[in-house]
Order: structure tokens, then C-alpha cells, then sequence
């Protein structure tokens, strides 16, 4: 259990993440949620730099009380851009791939979100979710130490 120490979200982090950009559509991004089964999406610019995150709960946010309106058209909403939904920098919580895992881990509770940007150099280069720190979880269990320990 012990190995957990030694790991850093490198070790488990998704590389190649799916991203968005802000004027993207609400209904593109519901699709690439649909497609990838993720909950959040780092939103970029065009060097790959963090600008935000829109997750599905961004999504369901969108319909509410809009205009002042009881219920805004469903069609009428999505074709509205990421930019507007989104939570944007500097209200992103993200890691580095150098970041120990543990520290990810609190990052995560403390925010209450199910996964993290990874950020190296202003740039996205991963995603760390909970089931990415589960699974180095039961490594470190079966003994499994990281490739480079810290």
C-alpha cells in the first residue's frame, strides 16, 4: 500500500484528452460527452491552453430559469456556446503530471469533482479521474510500484 506514495499523476493520468473550445455548441458538446462517456471536458484554446471546463452538470445548468422563463426550448439552448455554461480560469481546479497522486486525490474530494485538467506548461496534456486513482489504488495494493518513483 505503501507504493501509493511513490505514484504521481503521470502514472495514472488519461494522455490525448478530449477537449472543447468556448465556441463550441452545447449540442457538439453533448455529443462528445455521448461519444466518450466522460463527465467533464477541459475547454482550450488554440495552443492547447486551459480556459475552462464544461461538465455535464454545466449542461443542466443551462436549463435553468433561463430568461426568466420557466422552461427554455430544449433546440433553443443547445446551440448556445460552451463559453457561456462553462467554468472558466482561473475557477478551474487542475494537477501536473508531476503532482503525487495523493495530492490529486485530495484535490478531488476538496472540489467534489470527478475528475481533474492535467496542466504542464499552460498546456492540457491528461485527464485524472477517480476511477484512474482507484486503479493505481489496487497497484500499489498488489504491490506495483510506478515506473519512476518520485
Amino acid at each position: 500500500m505503501y507504493e501509493f506514495l511513490e505514484y504521481r499523476v503521470c502514472d495514472a493520468m488519461t494522455t490525448e484528452p478530449v477537449t472543447t473550445h468556448s465556441g463550441l455548441s452545447l449540442a457538439e458538446a453533448e455529443a462528445l460527452f455521448d461519444e466518450h462517456g466522460f463527465n467533464a471536458m477541459p475547454v482550450v484554446d488554440e495552443e492547447q491552453r486551459l480556459v475552462g471546463i464544461l461538465t455535464k452538470l454545466d449542461l443542466l445548468k443551462a436549463f435553468a430559469d433561463i430568461d426568466g422563463r420557466m422552461f427554455t426550448p430544449y433546440d433553443e439552448i443547445m446551440k448556445k456556446p460552451v463559453g457561456e455554461f462553462m467554468t472558466a480560469q482561473p475557477g478551474v481546479a487542475s494537477v501536473t503530471p508531476r503532482t503525487p497522486l495523493t495530492r490529486a486525490l485530495a484535490r478531488l474530494i476538496e472540489v467534489r469533482a470527478k475528475s481533474l485538467p492535467v496542466v504542464d506548461d499552460e498546456r492540457v496534456v491528461g485527464m485524472i479521474a477517480r476511477e484512474d486513482i482507484l486503479g493505481a489504488l489496487r497497484r500499489a495494493v498488489a504491490g506495483e510500484t510506478p515506473s519512476e518513483p518520485l
